[in-house]
């Protein structure tokens, strides 16, 4: 990906492959991170202590020769570089490195941070699929927050992105879904197993003959009237599929896509019969034993489904399968992987993440969850109480593969201790900076203006500066490692490292020579920064708060 980083990670890897006498870049893969601690650099690289077994020489030596090999490589852009500890070179950028670099990010505009795919891809990512017997859940929500905001991040970085909802729409829980409703239509108990809340009284009360008619009949009206209100909560949420993609439709008429995909396996000599029930060879794609495809019953398993769901997913051309999973779903990866592969699909190609749970924290109780019971927050009640820039940025600010908390408490609270308050103030905070200092007519001009700024620059405004330049290193991280909260966690870092900017440096009529117009552009910049990395999660950048 282009730009001052990038070009400073070459000309690093330049000096390395200089230092030990090739001509292009080193193979060495040095790193150059911002150091944790004030007076370590702008940058620092490990590039020596990579470099010296190669050059057969103590890493400071090493260092040494790459630190002139840097000063010359980088002239002025350079300040001054030292050498530190066993081997680690210290970067310290100077002030025209800085206000060029900030150039870069005025002219790279709404594009800034996006692009870095290096090869564009087809992507299925499939989320949320929640079993139609039940509004959509606190949990759905966290699923349908972070599907959703990783689909943008892999848009945003270059690829072609189709969001999917899979509909497990027969099967047991559903006809248990029908007999719960038959059951309260009739004023009578549910049945074992059955679905107990008060929503299913509802659906009797909404399904004509719900008393008398088949279960089946019976369940298949209540799964169009809960995917309805699933919809609408997806809508709400800001969440819109491309696809949703009903189980069902995998069994349906006599060539059904399920028996289809048995037949594919076996050209691939990837079953066998044994004591009347066909199984799958996944001991033999790493799994740890072989699983059952059709019962001898005749009747398929749960994994056929699956096979057949991805066999057609494979067909509609995509290049890169993500499938988004519950915590319950762990001990199915390691199958539906091997089942993957003995479709012929290609190791990697099948992303399987798993999501852990929600737990909803109000007056420090914690909320109990069971669908079947009837006691859960659904995704709408949540939405209710703290609103859905609230619920997204909570449910994203942590990793996938971590349980939240969500502090409903918290999330109600409009203080610098609730994070996406925080970060939707310094926007708004932004916003009113800009207007103060003649809004849409001197900002454009003050873009252009702060390119020529001579400085000097002030701590504050390099410390901002390099905050800025790290966006496309982060979102190409959050895309990456399939990890939103990183920019949930930058969005953060931005609008707190943005806060000790303006109370350390006066914007709208600060003195020097070019100086208001600088602070101005860093000012817009960050804005649209901001802005940028919250609609990435799916939250709203408000002018106004």
């Amino acid at each position: 990906m282009a730009g001052p980083l990038s070009d400073l990670r070459d000309a690093v890897g330049a000096a390395s492959g200089a230092v030990t006498g090739s001509d292009g870049p080193s193979a060495v893969l040095p790193t150059l991170e911002r150091p944790k601690q004030a007076g370590f650099g702008d940058y620092a690289t490990n590039a020596a202590m990579l470099l010296a077994p190669r050059a057969g020489k103590p890493p400071r030596e090493v260092a040494g020769q790459l630190a002139e090999e840097l000063e010359q490589r980088l002239g002025t852009a350079l300040d001054r570089v030292e050498v530190a500890g066993p081997g680690f070179l210290n970067l310290f950028m100077s002030d025209e490195w800085l206000v060029a670099a900030l150039g870069h990010v005025v002219a790279a505009g709404d594009a800034y941070g996006g692009g870095g795919a290096l090869r564009a891809e087809k992507v299925n990512v499939e989320f949320v699929s929640a079993n139609p017997t039940g509004p959509m859940t606190a949990a759905g929500g966290r699923h349908a927050a972070y599907g959703d905001s990783l689909a943008r991040l892999l848009e945003f970085s270059g690829h072609d992105v189709t969001r999917e909802y899979y509909i497990n729409d027969i099967g047991g829980q559903v006809r248990r879904l029908g007999e719960s409703i038959r059951a309260r239509a009739r004023g009578e108990a549910v049945p074992e197993g059955g679905y107990e809340g008060e929503y299913v009284v509802e659906l009797a009360e909404r399904i004509p003959d719900a008393a008398t008619g088949d279960p089946v009949v019976v369940a298949e009206r209540g799964v169009r009237l809960l995917l309805e209100k699933i919809r609408a909560s997806m809508t709400r949420i800001g969440v819109e599929f491309d696809v949703w993609f009903s189980e069902g439709s995998l069994h349906a008429g006599e060539s059904s896509r399920v028996r289809g995909a048995f037949e594919a396996l076996e050209r691939r000599g990837e079953t066998y019969r044994s004591e009347g029930a066909l199984w799958l060879r996944t001991s033999a794609h790493g799994a740890s034993k072989d699983d059952v495809l059709e019962r001898s019953t005749g009747e398929p398993s749960y994994l056929a489904s699956d096979i057949a769901y991805h066999l057609d997913k494979r067909e509609r051309g995509f290049d890169r399968l993500i499938d988004v999973w519950g915590a319950d779903h762990h001990g199915h990866v390691a199958r539906m992987h091997a089942a993957f592969e003995a479709l012929g699909g290609e190791p990697g190609q099948l992303e399987l993440i798993i999501m852990q749970f929600v737990n909803i924290i109000e007056r420090g109780e914690r909320a109990q969850m069971s669908k079947r019971r009837g006691e859960f927050v659904t995704l709408d009640d949540l939405i209710e109480q703290i609103g859905v820039d609230a619920v997204r940025f909570f449910m994203l600010q942590r990793s996938h593969d971590t349980t939240i908390d969500l502090d409903l408490d918290l999330a109600r609270e409009q203080s610098s201790e609730n994070p996406v308050y925080y970060v939707q103030y310094a926007h708004a905070r932004i916003a009113s900076i800009l207007a103060k200092a003649g809004g849409s007519p001197r900002v454009p001009a003050a873009l252009q203006e702060a390119a020529s700024f001579a400085g000097p620059l002030e701590p504050a405004e390099r410390t901002l500066v390099k905050k800025l330049l790290a966006f496309p290193d982060e979102v190409g991280e959050a895309t990456d490692k399939r990890a939103p909260h990183r920019i949930a966690v930058y969005a953060l870092e931005l609008a707190q490292t943005f806060t000790a900017f303006y109370r350390d440096c006066q914007v709208v009529g600060a003195a020097g020579e070019g100086t208001e117009s600088f602070r101005l552009a860093l000012s817009a910049t960050t804005k649209r920064t901001i802005a940028r990395a919250l609609d990435l999660l799916g939250v709203g950048a408000p002018d106004k708060m």
